[in-house]
């Protein structure tokens, strides 16, 4: 492709001169690559003086003949004939030799020469592709459009009009095109090409793509060329695979694009995927990943990845011999790690090497354990080490529990918690996590990992209701320590997530057992926590009015008062909210300038009404905003049935038989008229924190309550 280069650089310098000495150098030449002939017209078809060139291009005519018979032959001629500009009759005649040899027993053969410019000697620059093309152009077949409008699908042509009926994927309507701008914008394109299968049946497609997923790509990769993995996303979320199952069905192709042959699976996103034309097995990559290796940690890791994606390939004599060699020639290595010695020992183990025995042999004599476990990046290994470790060693149990305790980050509790409690080790165990309880401060990352664990129920060490509350003050003591001493910004808003998590969940299951001087303790606490807003407090103050509701007063010392609500109450008053900003305002506007126009502003009393509704829309929007604030909307896990409260509906009746009926929940649900009070009205006050059988005065009537149910 010497000669490609060197046009390549002539044309990116717009040098016709050179372009054209080089052309008629490379014209004499005896023997010619059709890939680099095809490759060099191609290039001259973008160069800024390809007009010029077109008197020149004929030179290349002889070279054309002596090709032999072929599909890159074929092209070389269409793209002599896109270059030409001479039309002269020998061109006229090469051209009409070979529609007449390939196309000659169509009907109307005649007329398309003749729409082609070929037939009455008009100019018929690209008459072969043009030909081609309105061939191509019947009902039902698909072409790409060279600006914006993407893949179209023929809805009808006319030869009559010279023109073609078009729905393109990018465009509304079906659009109307003449031949000869046909010529100039549209490329034919397959039925079987992976943009008319997208257009043609996005359903079909759609179906074929989740039975055959790798096929889908493949396609993509030989039609639209190399792709990155954002690029295959642009041309198939929402397109192909609908944008809210994406993720998942990605993740999930992503594994099998590894494994096959076919495809070449980049490194990094940055990299396209690209279709293997070389047919390299996965023995031949994973030989020549080896062969590049730079140390012991990129050898395990390319090993691992083999081994657990190609299990079956690796029993193969000749090729597990051979990484049995490669292992065994790395643990002589005088500069291998006891952590790398571990992995590969396991590796070799999954190999069926006799060396891979040695692992318990390795394990027992180990020192300073943690930090092996913590060199060792591949999770299933440190697992694995662990297991071995549980079987051969008699400190197993204090090493585990060290673990688990750990001040450092790692995703091995869960394992190891289990592995003790199986083996009903608890006790010991206990003794450690209630050191942590008692010093949260100092295992930060394990105390919230165990605190997560009590909360979700996922245990059954801890979950009476002392220690619970135990847990939530050590919740509330870190919290303070990680905002205040560790100003770690990350980890504070970790736990003020955990606590306002799903409504308050974990708040009000402790406070609905808590005692009430557990929660009075937990309230103080909360109050040196500086991430919690005022909001957040007077939320903790609300939860626990409603197990004490004596408490409710402490709630006069947060900066603002919770409105409980419903969702339906919520939104009836976000809807006025959005009605006043974008209607009533509005509206108000208008009439203002109305009236404005109508003179005299003193005595203008439609002026004057219009400024007072002003006044009353704003006034109503500054409350309403206000109590959108403090609204927190009321569940049923909310709500204590012992006693009258929000969310309660009351029956009560009075000393004659007569029954009234209350639900009692915030103002933005009142109605008086439907028996809904609100918390904050006279006659809700006389009923709050009473009991069934307790009696209450009210407009000179004595009332029983008799039933107190849910509301909501």
């Amino acid at each position: 492709m010497a000669y490609f280069e060197q046009f390549k650089k002539h044309i990116q310098e717009n040098n016709l001169p050179t372009a054209v000495s080089l052309w008629q150098e490379y014209c004499m030449s005896d023997e010619v690559d059709p890939e680099e002939m095809s490759a060099i017209l191609r290039e001259i078809k973008l160069a800024h003086f390809v007009e010029s060139f077109g008197v020149y291009v004929e030179e290349g005519l002889p070279l054309w003949r002596d090709l032999p018979e072929s599909s890159e032959k074929n092209e070389i001629l269409k793209l002599i004939f896109d270059l030409q500009t001479t039309d002269s009759a020998e061109y006229a005649e090469i051209a009409h030799t070979y529609l007449k040899e390939k196309y000659g027993m169509i009907d109307i053969f005649s007329e398309l020469l003749k729409i082609t410019g070929l037939r009455d000697g008009e100019t018929f620059k690209g008459c072969i592709r043009n030909f081609e093309l309105l061939i191509h152009l019947q009902k039902g077949k698909f072409c790409f459009h060279a600006g914006s409008w993407g893949v179209g699908e023929v809805m009808d042509i006319s030869f009559l009009r010279r023109e073609i009926s078009i729905e393109f994927e990018n465009v509304s309507d079906t659009k109307e095109i003449s031949f000869k701008n046909a010529f100039k914008i549209l490329t034919p394109m397959s039925s079987d090409h992976f943009l008319s299968r997208r257009f043609g049946d996005p359903e079909k497609f759609e179906a074929f793509t989740r039975q055959n997923p790798l096929d889908a790509i493949k396609l993509l990769l030989k039609d639209l060329g190399d792709s990155t993995a954002f690029e295959i996303r642009e041309e198939m979320e929402g397109l192909v695979i609908p944008e809210e199952e994406w993720a998942k069905w990605w993740s999930s192709v992503r594994g099998k694009l590894k494994k096959d042959t076919e495809i070449i699976y980049p490194p990094s996103l940055k990299i396209p995927f690209r279709l293997n034309t070389m047919k390299e097995t996965q023995e031949d990559r994973l030989k020549a990943s080896i062969e590049g290796v730079k140390s012991i940690k990129e050898m395990i890791d390319i090993l691992y990845t083999f081994l657990r994606d190609f299990s079956v390939l690796a029993k193969e004599e000749s090729l597990n011999a051979f990484l049995r060699k490669e292992l065994a020639n790395v643990l002589f290595n005088k500069n291998i790690t006891v952590a790398e010695e571990i992995q590969i020992l396991f590796l070799l183990s999954d190999l069926n090497d006799s060396q891979g025995e040695n692992i318990e042999e390795s394990v027992k004599k180990l020192s300073r354990i943690p930090e092996i476990i913590e060199s060792i990046k591949i999770l299933s290994y440190k697992r694995r080490l662990l297991s071995v470790i549980r079987k051969v060693r008699e400190d197993w149990l204090e090493l585990f529990c060290d673990l688990v305790v750990s001040k450092k980050k790692h995703s091995l509790r869960d394992f190891l918690f289990d592995e003790i409690i199986q083996s009903k080790q608890e006790a010991f165990l206990s003794e450690k996590i209630e050191e942590m309880l008692k010093y949260p401060a100092t295992y930060p990352n394990a105390f919230l990992w165990f605190f997560q664990k009590i909360m979700k129920k996922k245990t059954t060490l801890f979950m009476d209701q002392d220690s619970l509350n135990k847990a939530f003050e050590a919740f509330f003591v870190l919290m303070y320590h990680v905002e205040v001493e560790l100003k770690d910004r990350i980890l504070t808003k970790k736990m003020h997530a955990m606590l306002t998590d799903k409504r308050f969940e974990i708040v009000r299951r402790i406070f609905k057992g808590a005692s009430k001087e557990v929660i009075r303790e937990l309230l103080l606490l909360s109050t040196k926590c500086q991430v919690l807003t005022s909001h957040d407090k007077s939320v903790l103050h609300s939860l626990a009015a409603v197990v004490y509701p004596e408490l409710a007063q402490n709630s006069s010392d947060t900066d603002e008062e919770v409105i409980w609500t419903t969702a339906e109450g919520l939104k009836k008053v976000t809807d006025r909210i959005e009605q006043i900003a974008t209607k009533d305002v509005i509206e108000n506007a208008k009439d203002i300038e109305i009236a404005r126009a109508h003179g005299d502003l003193r005595e203008n009393s439609e002026y004057k009404f219009a400024q007072e509704k002003r006044a009353s829309l704003q006034k109503e929007m500054k409350t309403l905003s206000a109590q959108i604030k403090k609204a927190r909307v009321l569940s049923k896990e909310d709500i204590d049935i012992s006693s009258v409260g929000v969310g309660t509906k009351v029956r009560i009746v009075d000393l004659e038989g007569a029954e009234k009926k209350y639900s009692i929940l915030g103002p933005f649900e009142a109605d008086t008229n439907s028996g809904i009070i609100s918390a904050q009205s006279k006659l809700a006050k006389y009923l709050l924190n009473k009991k069934v059988g307790e009696k209450v005065i009210f407009n000179d009537t004595t009332w029983e309550i008799k039933e107190i149910t849910h509301a909501i």
